[in-house]
C-alpha cells in the first residue's frame, strides 16, 4: 500500500475486560476455543464496504459530516475508488477480520454505459484480488446495488419495464463475475425497491413470477461460470418501498419453495430488518434455521424509539447471547459469516470511531457467545426446555407426531383423560439464565 489512511491506529489486539483501551479488544480473542471452535471460526466477522468506506454520515435530513480521506475533492471516481480500497484494506487488516462484502458500485464507480461499468469493475477487482493475496482477507459476499439508480424506482426484477430488468441482469451477471473472480463465498440479492408503493397500480403476482425468473436466470448463469457457494436473499419488510416482497424470513422461505429455488437460495438475515417486521431478530435466526436455510448474518441493530432502518452497531449483549445459543444449538455458520452492516453515528466523525463500532461490536458477539455457551453447559435450560415436551416423546404424544392419530382419537383422548393440569412455562427461570451467565 503506497498511503496510509489510519496512521495513528496500530493493528487491534485483545488486551481483556480490565482494559481501557478502546482501541483493544476487551472479549475477542480471535484464536480462543469455545464450543470446539475458536472465536474466529464462529463469526467469521466481515467488514460492509458501504457503510464504513462510502458513507460520509449522511442522512435523509442532512449532508455528510464525516471527512474520508480516501475521498478527496477533485479526485476522478476511478481514482476515487482506488484510494477507498487502499483504506478499506488497511482498516480491515489492522482490525483483524476475516472477510469484507460489497456491492458493485461500492466499489467501482458505473459508467455511462454497460460496458464502461463492466470496465470499471473489472479494473478495481483486479486490484482487489491483489489487495487480498497480500493481506489474507477474503471475500464473504458480493453483490450488486439495484435499488439507488433512478431506473430503479419502481423496481428491478420486479419493474413493469422490461429494459430496466435488462439493466439489472447486467449488473448481476458482472457482480457474479466479480464474485467469482474474487473467491466470494456467498451472493446475495437485497430486493430494496422489489416491492410497490401502491396496489393500484401493481400486477403482485405477475411481478413476483418475474423476481422468480430472474433469479432463476441468476442462478442458472452463476452455476454455468463457476460459482458454488449459495444464493442469499436479504429479507426486509418496508423501506425504501411501502411493502417489499421479501418481508421476513417465513416469506422468502415461502417464496422461495414456490419458485423452485430452495435448494440454491438460503437467506442473509439481519437484526434490523427483522425488528422492522415486528419480530425479534432471534424470531427471523429460528425460522431459517429450522428450515434449513440460514446462510449468513447482517449483525446491526435498531433504535425502538425509531421506526426506521437505523443499522446502528450491535452492542446489546442479550440479543447476541440469544443469538449464539441459537447458532450454538444448530451447528453453527457454514458458508456465511457476521457482517457488521451498521453505521457509525452521525456525529461521530473521528477516524478512530470506526475501529471503536467494529471493536464493540465484535466484542458484544464475543461476549454473547461465551455466556451462551455456559447457559447450554451449565444451567438447566436444556434439561427444561426438553422437559417441557416430554408428553410427546411417549405414547400417545409420540404417536401424534407420526401421524398415527385422528382427530376423532384425540378427542376421545381429550375425554378419557379429563381436564389438563396447569404446567407452568417458566419464563422468568428462563430469562433469568441470561442475568446469571453474563
Amino acid at each position: 500500500m503506497s498511503k496510509t489512511y489510519f496512521p495513528n491506529i496500530d493493528k487491534i489486539k485483545y488486551e481483556g475486560k480490565e482494559s481501557d483501551n478502546p482501541l483493544a479488544f476487551k472479549f475477542y480473542e480471535a484464536d480462543k476455543v469455545i464450543a470446539g471452535k475458536t472465536m474466529k471460526e464462529h463469526f467469521r466477522f466481515a467488514v460492509a464496504y458501504w457503510h464504513s468506506f462510502c458513507n460520509g454520515n449522511s442522512d435523509p435530513f442532512g449532508v455528510d459530516t464525516r471527512v474520508m480521506p480516501w475521498s478527496p475533492a477533485g479526485a476522478t471516481p476511478m481514482d476515487a475508488a482506488k484510494y477507498k480500497l487502499e483504506a478499506a484494506f488497511e482498516f480491515i487488516t489492522k482490525l483483524g477480520a476475516e472477510y469484507y462484502c460489497f456491492h458493485d458500485v461500492d466499489i467501482a464507480p458505473e459508467g455511462a454505459t454497460v460496458a464502461e461499468s463492466e470496465k470499471n469493475l473489472q479494473e478495481i477487482v483486479g486490484m482487489a484480488k491483489q489487495y487480498q493475496k497480500d493481506t489474507g482477507v477474503k471475500l464473504l459476499w458480493g453483490t450488486a446495488n439495484l435499488f439507488s439508480h433512478p431506473r430503479y424506482m419502481n423496481g428491478a426484477s420486479t419493474n413493469p419495464d422490461f429494459e430496466v430488468l435488462c439493466h439489472g441482469a447486467a449488473q448481476v451477471k458482472a457482480a457474479i463475475d466479480a464474485t467469482i473472480e474474487l473467491g466470494g463465498e456467498n451472493y446475495v440479492f437485497w430486493g430494496g425497491r422489489e416491492g410497490y408503493m401502491s396496489l393500484l397500480n401493481t400486477d403482485m403476482k405477475r411481478e413476483l413470477d418475474h423476481m422468480g425468473q430472474f433469479l432463476r436466470a441468476a442462478r442458472d448463469y452463476g452455476r454455468k461460470a463457476g460459482f458454488t457457494g449459495p444464493f442469499l436473499i436479504e429479507p426486509k419488510p418496508a423501506e425504501p418501498s411501502k411493502h417489499q416482497y421479501d418481508f421476513d424470513a417465513a416469506t422468502v422461505i415461502g417464496f422461495l419453495k414456490a419458485q423452485g429455488l430452495a435448494d440454491d437460495f438460503k437467506l442473509n438475515l439481519e437484526a434490523n430488518h427483522a425488528t422492522l417486521a415486528g419480530h425479534t431478530f432471534e424470531h427471523d435466526i429460528q425460522t431459517a434455521v429450522d428450515a434449513s436455510m440460514l446462510g449468513s448474518i447482517d449483525a446491526n441493530q435498531g433504535d425502538y424509539q425509531n421506526g426506521w432502518d437505523t443499522d446502528y452497531f450491535p452492542h446489546d449483549v442479550y440479543d447476541t447471547t440469544k443469538l449464539m445459543m441459537i447458532l450454538l444449538e444448530s451447528g453453527g455458520l457454514t458458508s456465511g459469516g457476521l457482517n457488521f452492516d451498521a453505521k457509525i453515528r452521525r456525529n461521530s466523525v473521528d477516524l478512530e470511531d470506526l475501529f471503536i463500532a467494529h471493536i464493540t461490536g465484535m466484542d458484544v458477539f464475543a461476549r454473547g457467545l461465551i455466556t451462551a455457551e455456559k447457559i447450554l453447559t451449565k444451567s438447566a435450560y436444556k434439561k427444561m426446555k426438553a422437559e417441557r415436551y416430554a408428553s410427546y416423546d411417549a405414547g400417545k404424544g409420540a404417536a401424534f407426531e407420526k401421524g398415527e392419530l385422528d382427530l376423532v382419537a384425540l378427542r376421545d383422548l381429550a375425554a378419557e383423560n379429563g381436564e389438563p393440569k396447569s404446567i407452568s412455562g417458566k419464563q422468568e427461570l428462563y430469562e433469568s439464565f441470561l442475568t446469571q451467565y453474563i
